[in-house]
C-alpha cells in the first residue's frame, strides 16, 4: 500500500480547565527529521513524544506543534524571583544607568518570569497528552493514506503509459533496420568493385549494435516490478526510486539505439512519464 509522506493531523482535548492542542505535519524527507515545539510544562515528556513520532511516522520532514490554553481563571500564580533576579542582573549589564523600576518592569515581562499553574505534571495529564498526540498522528495518517490513493493511481498510470509507448516500439523495429540497409546500398552504388560478404558483415555488426530486444525485455521486466513492489509491499517509497532508476537506464539506451525517429518520439513520451514517476516517487513513504 502506498502512502504520501505529506500529511497533517490536528487533535484536541479538554483536561481540568486547560485546552490541549496537537498538530502534526509532514513533507518528504529522505529521513526522519522532527521539529517539535512543546510549553515549557511539558518539557519533562518531549522524549516521550519524540518516541511516538518516530514510531509512528517513520520518515519525513515533521512538524510537531504542542498548545495549551487556560480555559478557567485562576489565582494560581507563580512568580519566578530567581529568574527576574538574573534578568534584571543582565538588564544592568547592558544598561547600567535605567532607574531599578525600569529594570523590574522589563524582567517581569520576559519567558517564564509569572507563570501560572506551577503545579507539577500529573500522571493523569500526561496521559492524557500521549491520547492527544496518538489521536492527532491517527488523523494523520489517515491523511497519509488518502494522499497515497491519488500517488498511486497517477503512478500506475504513468507505469502503463511507458509500457504502452514500449509496445508501439515494435512496428518500427524491423522498418528502420530495411530503412539503414537501403540507405547504406545506394551509397554503396556509387562505388566499384564492392566486397559484398564484408558488406554483409558490416551490416550484421551494425545490426547487432541497433539491436533493443534485451532492452524492451528488461524494461517491462522493471515496468512489472514496480507495479508489483507499489501494490504489494509498503514503506517503499525508497525501493520504488531505484527501480525507476533502473527504467530510466533502459529507456535512454532505448534512445541512444533508436536510431529512427519514430522511436525517438515514443522514447521522449516515455522520458516525461519516468520524469512524472521520479517526482511522484519522491513523496512516497
Amino acid at each position: 500500500m502506498i502512502l504520501s509522506m505529506t500529511g497533517f493531523g490536528r487533535a484536541e482535548d479538554v483536561f481540568e480547565g486547560k485546552k490541549i492542542t496537537v498538530d502534526v505535519k509532514s513533507l518528504n524527507s529522505k529521513s526522519f527529521d522532527l521539529n517539535i515545539k512543546i510549553p515549557l510544562r511539558y518539557k519533562e515528556k518531549e522524549f516521550e513524544i519524540r518516541k511516538i513520532l518516530n514510531d509512528r511516522i517513520i520518515r519525513g520532514k515533521v512538524d510537531c506543534y504542542v498548545n495549551i490554553e487556560n480555559l478557567e481563571e485562576s489565582n494560581d500564580v507563580k512568580i519566578n524571583k530567581k529568574l527576574i533576579d538574573s534578568y534584571m542582573n543582565e538588564l544592568r549589564n547592558i544598561a547600567s544607568d535605567a532607574p531599578e523600576f525600569e529594570y523590574l518592569k522589563m524582567a517581569v515581562r520576559l519567558p517564564d518570569a509569572i507563570t501560572s499553574r506551577p503545579d507539577e505534571l500529573t500522571d493523569g495529564e500526561w496521559e492524557s497528552l500521549a491520547k492527544i498526540v496518538n489521536n492527532a498522528v491517527d488523523k494523520f495518517e489517515d491523511f497519509r493514506k488518502t494522499e497515497g490513493r491519488t500517488l498511486h493511481l497517477e503512478l500506475e498510470k504513468n507505469i502503463k503509459n511507458i509500457d504502452k509507448y514500449l509496445s508501439e516500439v515494435i512496428p518500427f523495429e524491423e522498418v528502420r533496420i530495411q530503412s539503414v540497409k537501403e540507405r547504406y546500398q545506394k551509397s554503396l552504388k556509387e562505388f566499384e568493385n564492392v566486397d559484398e560478404t564484408r558488406f554483409y558483415q558490416e551490416m550484421a555488426y551494425f545490426t547487432e549494435k541497433l539491436d533493443i530486444a534485451e532492452e524492451k525485455v528488461r524494461l517491462t521486466q522493471h515496468l512489472k516490478y514496480y507495479q508489483e513492489v507499489m501494490d504489494n509491499e509498503d514503506f517503499n517509497g525508497k525501493k520504488l526510486g531505484f527501480i525507476s532508476q533502473e527504467i530510466g537506464r533502459e529507456i535512454n539506451t532505448l534512445g541512444s539505439k533508436a536510431n529512427h525517429a519514430e522511436i525517438q518520439k515514443l522514447v521522449v513520451m516515455m522520458k516525461d512519464d519516468l520524469e512524472k514517476i521520479k517526482e511522484q516517487t519522491l513523496n512516497v513513504l
